[in-house]
């Protein structure tokens, strides 16, 4: 039996548990909508196999070393950043399934995206030793040290705030995904991250559908909840061991900085749900969608500045090179 919405009413009246029943019509359609699109894919099929030996150890085999690894310098540390990120899966699934529930359509999602998301560490952990890319006792210990301190999510205080954060994040995650494999060097890892980025511009679009039907019926209270995702937007990885240094390095290569963030995540689903141009808001949504356009100026022309530090940057490096 299909559950019919409440009617519309004004932003302060929706509680976390009103929107969960209101949008869980909406849920339902965007998972049997998920569920026809994404296709089956075996992590096993992506992995060089043949290119695995013994590490030294108990199997007395060969210590890596780094001239063993394909990749490229930056490929390496993305690898890493990207894979410590999907590690904290347990984290996630315990932050979404506590907001979101285990029950009726959101619970079947919850379930659903937990499950897809597992395959991306197993095939990428797979990859990585296989292949010798990456050093496999460092990324143990970076492993166990992230794992331990577990994961809070910036948003857990609302389901509102966590479905306007995973729009975005989602897609920062295969923007980054899909950059790390463009810059591995390696068309075997580009050819793995690619199908990763798949579905994680899958799950994008179930969340950021979800986003425009919030905005349908709590316009407002939508409105400050993507003011504030946005503005205090961070990586999931960010309590990872040397993540500032490492995300620092992975700018100036092109995975992921500033100008990535605003002209390949932040705009197109802002284009695309049409937030800024969002009319009949009260007083408080016109005061987040006028904060929102104003930081989104910002960002823009802090991008600007740092397509200039990039540039001076990269120029130095192909001076040195050359001489």
């Amino acid at each position: 039996m299909s559950i019919t919405p409440p009617p519309r009413v004004a932003s302060e009246a929706w509680s976390d548990a009103r929107l969960l029943y209101a949008l869980e019509e909406v849920v339902e359609a965007e998972l049997n909508r998920h569920l026809k699109v994404a296709k089956e894919w075996m992590p096993h099929e992506y992995v060089p196999w043949s290119d695995g030996r013994n590490f030294d150890g108990v199997m007395g085999g060969e210590a890596w070393a780094p001239e063993q690894s394909k990749v490229s310098d930056i490929g390496r540390i993305a690898l890493v950043v990207n894979l410590l990120t999907e590690d904290n899966l347990p984290s996630y699934h315990h932050e979404i399934a506590s907001l979101f529930g285990r029950d009726g359509a959101w619970g079947t999602w919850v379930h659903r995206w937990t499950a897809e998301e597992g395959r991306h560490g197993i095939v990428m952990r797979d990859y990585l030793l296989t292949s010798r890319a990456v050093d496999p006792v460092e990324l143990e210990r970076f492993r166990m040290a992230h794992m331990s301190e577990g994961f809070e999510s910036d948003n857990r205080h609302s389901m509102l705030h966590s479905v306007a954060y995973v729009a975005f994040q989602e897609l920062a995650t295969r923007i980054s995904h899909r950059n790390t494999g463009h810059h591995s060097g390696d068309p075997v890892c580009d050819r793995m991250l690619a199908r990763i980025a798949t579905d994680e511009n899958l799950h994008m679009v179930f969340y950021r559908n979800l986003l425009g039907k919030a905005f349908e019926l709590a316009p407002d209270q939508t409105m400050s909840a993507v003011r504030d995702v946005v503005v205090n937007f961070r990586m999931p990885g960010h309590g990872m061991p040397g993540f500032e240094r490492a995300a620092a390095r992975m700018a100036i290569g092109g995975i992921y900085n500033m100008r990535i963030h605003h002209d390949d995540v932040l705009q197109p689903v802002l284009r695309f749900l049409k937030v800024l141009e969002i009319s009949g808001l009260g007083p408080e949504g016109l005061k987040a969608q006028e904060e929102l356009g104003l930081f989104m100026n910002g960002l823009d022309d802090q991008a600007t500045k740092f397509d200039e530090r990039q540039a001076a940057i990269l120029a130095r490096r192909a001076a040195r090179k050359a001489g």
